[in-house]
């Protein structure tokens, strides 16, 4: 959303105000009721409780439903608007009623929620009209004798202004009035211009919009009457919503919430939580920390990790900031964050999808009035919390992946080779759960597959597979992820090579004496030498027969180099005279393997 020349603190203020003159500017319909909105509540209990403590204050209180979704508490009924509007600016300049009441026609009310049934408390008195000559009680007591004559019908609506009549009207308004209505179709998505309260070529189309998608005539000027319905619409989606600015100076952001969809929780760093008010299913989240840039990619990488970020939609990193968007059937989330002199700060929203349309309003506020000042959020304010995996991040659920398995590093910039079963219908897979990767090629009879990160990495070792025939019976050590995504680092495993071959005979596959878990499939099998003599499979379909769980199989290193060869990808081969020792096998092992994991 472009940047704005009138500010929203003072928008809503003068809005108020073009409503009423607008209003006035409008023929009086003595057959139909006027009320001043005071507020608008998500629920019938606040509203009932709200519109209680007006009738006790001020009297005259109503509550009904509104066709957003929302309730009304009003004050009245009045039979005319200049009676309403009276009262509306008697009892504002006492400070009874906020700052942005306004007068709404009856027929924009729903069902009366307060008070119950029909019965509706004497309103604030309206200022006392001119009085008439009436008949004397003589001839009162006739006429109450008398049946009732019919109701008269009610006046048919004055006719919609002119063109010409509209074009008059325009000219009348002040410069505020022309922003206000710029605001309003800005808000609803009809201009995307600057606010310079100039009716050019830019605001005449978005009239134009307007008036087509109501089925009015497209003239590209509004009438009184269209103008009033836009603002009203405007004032109340505003209401609806409750954007407030925020300024929280123990984060050191200040920023525009929707107030009356969320309210403040908790601080636990880097977050100040803010949770749905009244089920709106509306959340939000302030960031606040010290830190550097290496600070920020890593809020980044963790913050894909949490629930409150599905996993389809936007992300940009750039150097000093990063955007995550992620949306699914239930849930959608924006996220924005930036480094600025040794600070990280942001905001998340979170939503559900009915309230898309919303939200992408409110969202448009929050960017443009996000700023930050002063210190961040101490790093132990609010409830301990530690980054841990399948543990909370600072009161956020981590999400874990559907599946973690073994791969490793085969090229210097970070191509990785695991099995097939491990990125089998993967929506997303990912390298040590930070980077995502594709499936650049597969073999399901061979079963392995090969991964490239979406970004070049440079992995601190790559595997050298063994250009030496294994000896059989020889020990080998197997390096993986067994316990799956609840380490960081990978465990070796000794086993033993107990045959060249599978159980039929296949010579593409090796057998392994080991006892290991269904995480360290993909990891690599290692010779005494450090060399890379094959990949370890899972456990394959052997029918009605149960193999010892210290059986395992693993793809030879021929296989593996002849798969990669038919797929243009190069490997490193060791040289038969290198010999590494146990901790420098280790140390290798650890820099190599990685976890590969997928996500649905």
């Amino acid at each position: 959303m472009p940047g704005t020349a009138v500010t929203r603190v003072f928008q809503t203020a003068f809005l108020v105000i073009f409503v009423c003159a607008m209003s006035l500017a409008g023929p009086a319909r003595a057959q139909e009721s006027f009320w001043v909105q005071v507020e608008a509540h998500p629920t019938t209990a606040e509203t009932i409780e709200r519109a209680e403590a007006f009738q006790f204050s001020v009297g005259g209180a109503a509550g009904f439903r509104l066709s957003s979704g929302w309730n009304a508490v009003v004050l009245g009924p009045y039979d005319t608007r200049e009676a309403a509007e009276s009262v509306r600016r008697q009892l504002l300049g006492t400070g009874q009623i906020p700052g942005d009441a306004f007068v709404a026609e009856g027929r924009s009310l729903g069902a009366q929620l307060y008070p119950a049934g029909d019965a509706m408390t004497e309103a604030p008195a309206a200022p006392a009209p001119e009085p008439a000559l009436g008949p004397g009680p003589a001839e009162t007591e006739t006429a109450s004798a008398e049946p009732e004559p019919d109701a008269p019908a009610e006046p048919a609506e004055p006719p919609e202004e002119t063109l010409r009549e509209a074009q008059a009207s325009e000219r009348l308004l002040t410069r505020d009035e022309r922003a206000a209505i710029q605001v309003a179709l800005q808000w609803f998505g009809y201009y995307n211009l600057g606010i310079d309260a100039a009716f050019g070529p830019g605001t005449r189309r978005a009239m134009t919009a307007w008036q087509e998608d109501r089925g009015l005539d497209a003239t590209g000027v509004l009438t009184t009457r269209q103008r009033e319905a836009l603002i009203r619409d405007y004032s109340m989606e505003l209401a609806a919503l409750g954007m407030e600015e925020w300024e929280d100076e123990r984060a050191g952001i200040r920023i525009q919430l929707p107030k009356a969809m969320v309210q403040f929780d908790r601080y636990e760093a880097p977050f100040a939580h803010f949770s749905a008010r009244d089920e709106s299913g509306v959340r939000a989240l302030l960031i606040s920390q010290s830190g550097t840039q290496a600070t920020l990619f890593g809020l980044y990488e963790i913050m894909q990790t949490l629930d409150i970020v599905p996993l389809e939609g936007e992300r940009q990193r750039q150097a000093n900031s990063f955007v995550l968007t992620g949306q699914s059937d239930t849930l959608r989330s924006h996220t924005f964050a930036q480094y600025q002199r040794g600070q990280i700060k942001g905001w998340t929203l979170i939503w559900t999808p009915e309230r898309d349309d919303q939200m992408e309003r409110v969202l448009a506020m929050m960017q443009e009035s996000f700023s930050t000042f002063g210190d961040t959020l101490p790093d132990g304010i609010g409830e301990a919390s530690a980054v841990q995996r399948r543990d909370l991040l600072a009161g956020l659920t981590v999400r874990r992946p559907e599946r973690s398995r073994s791969g490793f590093y085969i090229d210097a910039t970070g191509t990785v080779l695991t099995t097939a079963a491990a990125v089998d219908q993967c929506q997303r897979v990912t390298i040590d759960e930070a980077y995502n990767a594709e499936v650049i090629a597969r073999d399901d009879a061979l079963g392995v597959a090969a991964l490239r990160p979406e970004t070049p990495l440079v992995p601190l070792a790559f595997a050298q597979f063994s250009s030496a025939l294994p000896r059989p019976a020889s020990q080998v050590w197997i390096s993986g992820f067994g316990f799956e995504d609840v380490l960081t680092r990978p465990l070796l495993t000794r086993g033993a090579l107990e045959d060249l071959r599978g159980l039929q005979g296949e010579e593409s596959l090796l057998r392994v004496g080991a006892e290991v878990m269904p995480g360290d499939s993909g990891g690599p099998v290692f010779n005494g030498n450090g060399g890379v003599i094959g990949l370890l499979l899972p456990p394959g379909d052997t029918g009605d027969r149960v193999l010892p769980s210290d059986v395992n199989f693993a793809a030879s290193a021929d296989a593996l180099r002849t798969f990669l060869s038919d797929n243009a990808i190069s490997v490193g081969t060791q040289s038969e005279t290198v010999s590494v020792s146990p901790e420098l096998l280790t140390r290798t092992a650890g820099d190599l393997t990685v976890l590969v994991s997928c996500w649905n």
